[in-house]
């Protein structure tokens, strides 16, 4: 297996509410108002979005209704364009789970929590490079 990620899915329980969060975030998708399942280009992988219950029987696990143990996150080039995209996701309806500040690893990050729970970290991490697309480098 080559070390990389294609595709994340997050389980919605109200793809319609998830949809329009992202979007109003700035993000764009092709899928038509009736498809059932979200797909977003994020650089070089897809985000998708799709029913919650489908997720966990495709997947082959009980979905015991918590925090499945995954935290995207998205890297930024400074502490300033953390706290825009905070602002941009406070605007959009998510709640603000830990506010931008310095942290214990030397970088800047906040999270914000997406109306379906999904928490997203926001971060500026100065011991990475980030390319021109948006992608992200370990030193």
């Amino acid at each position: 297996m080559k070390q990389r990620v294609s595709l994340i899915t997050l389980g919605v329980r109200d793809l319609a509410r998830a949809r329009a969060f992202y979007e109003t975030l700035g993000w764009r998708t092709g899928a038509q108002p009736d498809d059932d399942t979200i797909f977003f280009q994020a650089g070089d992988m897809v985000l998708a979005l799709w029913d919650r219950a489908k997720l966990a029987e495709d997947s082959c696990v009980e979905d015991a209704g918590g925090w499945g143990g995954v935290t995207p996150a998205h890297n930024l080039g400074s502490p300033e364009e953390v706290d825009a995209v905070i602002e941009e996701a406070r605007a959009a309806g998510a709640t603000i789970g830990r506010e931008p500040a310095e942290t214990f690893w030397g970088g800047y990050s906040g999270l914000f929590i997406d109306p379906e729970g999904h928490p997203w970290e926001i971060a500026h991490n100065p011991h990475w490079t980030l390319t021109a697309d948006g992608g992200v480098r370990l030193a």
